[in-house]
């Protein structure tokens, strides 16, 4: 389980970001020029540990200052620091302290977030995965490209995005601590999208450990070879697809699932309430975050 931000000390606001080049100054920054990276890797804020940093924060300010890059229209883009900058949004506070950063263009920018939460262990597997995913796909990079970047083994890169091939409802209970990387990395290496589910609901409904699923995958051919074919090309789901509906479950915060058929395809957004229908209407009136 996660630590809560005042249980790790002053550790949550003392700096572990990539530090400025050379005797770069200290700036006050006002909190309204400032932007979210809109390819931040974290997608989740636990909401009481983020009240908590601006509690602290409001009694006794921002000990680390968060980095940013300047924009063309004199506004800023967090390269590292969202969390603080979201409690300090919380706490009240006009102006924030900040590094700036200047000439850092977008893969780099990625790059130290991604290598920032990955230190602070502030990152899901899926998160993590994603991200890779994305840097691979918008800039070209092989896995051993991005190993190089990111300072991972390509194996352990390579075992992240396998994560990416398996269903949504698999990616969300990995994502929500419902099982774990082990259980996870069992998962994909069942052939089938359907096996997978099937060995997943065990899990859950069994309470199966990882060395317990790894033999159940074993003492099941039929598991390990997967379903015909054609049940494979079916039900295999792309991992773009799947991707995406991680995307938007997280900005919709409602399950959404995507299935792609040979006639197009479909998106299945499920809600609570009718207050949480409207929630999601008016999500996208505004677009999402």
């Amino acid at each position: 389980m996660k630590k809560q931000a005042l249980g790790r000390g002053l550790s949550a606001l003392i700096d572990t970001d990539i530090k400025p080049d050379g005797g770069s100054s200290i700036n006050e920054i006002e909190i309204s020029k400032i932007h979210p990276n809109p390819n931040q890797p974290r997608t989740h804020f636990d909401s009481e540990a983020l009240q908590e940093l601006a509690n602290s924060i409001r009694e006794m300010g921002i000990v680390s200052p968060i980095t940013l890059r300047q924009l063309d229209d004199d506004t800023y883009q967090i390269i590292a620091g969202e969390r603080r900058y979201r409690a300090s949004k919380l706490a009240g506070l006009d102006k924030i302290p900040a590094y700036i950063k200047t000439n850092q263009d977008d893969q780099h920018v990625q790059l130290m977030a991604l290598i920032e939460n990955i230190q602070r262990e502030d990152l899901n597997a899926i998160e993590i995965a994603l991200c890779y995913y994305k840097l691979m796909e918008e800039y070209n990079l092989t896995q051993e490209g991005l190993s190089e970047r990111v300072g991972k083994k390509r194996a352990t890169i390579a075992n992240y995005l396998r994560l990416l091939k398996l269903p949504a409802e698999i990616q969300l209970a990995l994502k929500d601590k419902r099982i774990d990387m082990g259980h996870a990395r069992v998962l994909a290496g069942v052939d089938s999208a359907v096996d997978q589910l099937a060995v997943y609901e065990k899990i859950l409904s069994e309470g199966l450990s990882v060395h317990a699923t790894e033999d159940l995958v074993k003492a099941s051919p039929e598991i390990k070879s997967g379903t015909s074919k054609s049940t494979k090309k079916n039900v295999h789901l792309n991992e773009q697809y799947n991707a995406l509906a991680i995307e938007l479950t997280a900005g919709l915060k409602a399950k959404t699932q995507i299935v792609n058929t040979e006639k197009g395809g479909k998106i299945t957004i499920v809600f609570k309430s009718d207050e949480d229908l409207n929630r999601i209407i008016e999500l996208f009136k505004n677009g999402l975050n």
